[in-house]
């Protein structure tokens, strides 16, 4: 298939959760000086134009980034995720968006490596050309669900698995608890992250529940809906599931939720979750 291009969807109010969260975890890693290994198993593009012919259609960065980019009240996580992207554009206009890889590259000191996966033909190029040469970096045109498995544990024993799939293919939603046992089987220290787009609920009660019935702990769950449930087609909510979060998250995202609920919400319909699916 590999049809999807996140150019769509850029900035959109599902990206600034997961990078919201991403940031706050890749600056935890750092207050420590041993290197980290982070691993993206979906990569993408890298960076994104909010200018371009497939983000103009969509205007889903109206709803997501854009809203925030001029607020002086944003809390501290959300103030470093805008930061972030911030430094992608100038003169404080918003042109342009980074996705999870530029995001991370920006993160990394000169100790850290990065290892990104991309499958899509027209998708690698363009990262590839996002992340310019970087002896930190190594970039890989194949499946990241199958081979990050064999990278762990990682050479530094410190490692962030970022799983963020299309869900084009219904059989990602097993795939991802698949995975995410065999990584933990591996490396049960490294901190795994899974994205997931909640279209229609029954899949995400399954996945839950499957990874509660897993052998894997300490989980948590934040979930940002723009809007109820629906029957209709399209995405209303999109949620991370974090293991082995820093400790600092949950607190965090229990202050940044609430304003990230009322600010991308529609018509005032926003609502968040926080959760721990699975006790240390």
């Amino acid at each position: 298939m590999l049809s999807y291009r996140h150019s769509y969807h850029a900035g959109n109010y599902a990206d600034v959760l997961k990078h919201t969260i991403l940031i706050h975890i890749l600056e935890h890693f750092k207050k420590k000086e041993k290197p980290f290994c982070y691993v993206d198993t979906h990569a993408g593009a890298g960076a994104y134009s909010l200018q371009s012919e497939q983000a103009e259609k969509t205007q889903e960065y109206q709803q997501g980034i854009a809203q925030l980019w001029q607020q002086t009240d944003l809390p501290d996580c959300v103030q470093s995720y805008v930061e972030q992207i911030k430094r992608a554009n100038q003169d404080d206009a918003l042109t342009h968006y980074l996705g999870s890889p530029m995001i991370a590259k920006q993160c990394l000191r000169p100790q850290d490596q990065l290892k990104l996966y991309e499958l899509h033909n027209t998708e690698i190029e363009l990262l590839k050309t996002a992340m310019q040469r970087d002896k930190r970096i190594q970039i890989f045109h194949e499946d990241g669900f199958k081979h990050c498995i064999g990278l762990m544990p990682p050479q530094q024993r410190r490692g962030i698995v970022l799983i963020d799939p299309s869900y084009e293919i219904k059989t990602e939603y097993q795939q991802v608890v698949e995975t995410l046992e065999q990584l933990y089987k591996r490396f049960a220290t490294g901190t795994f992250v899974l994205w997931y787009p909640v279209v229609d609920r029954e899949r995400i009660d399954l996945l839950e529940h499957k990874l509660k019935k897993s052998s894997i702990k300490n989980i948590q769950l934040f979930e940002l809906a723009q809007s109820a449930d629906s029957n209709e087609q399209g995405m209303t909510a999109s949620g991370m599931i974090v293991i082995n979060p820093p400790w600092t998250l949950k607190a965090q995202m229990q202050e940044a939720l609430p304003y990230l609920a009322k600010h991308l919400g529609l018509n005032k319909a926003g609502s968040f979750r926080i959760e721990q699916l699975k006790d240390e």
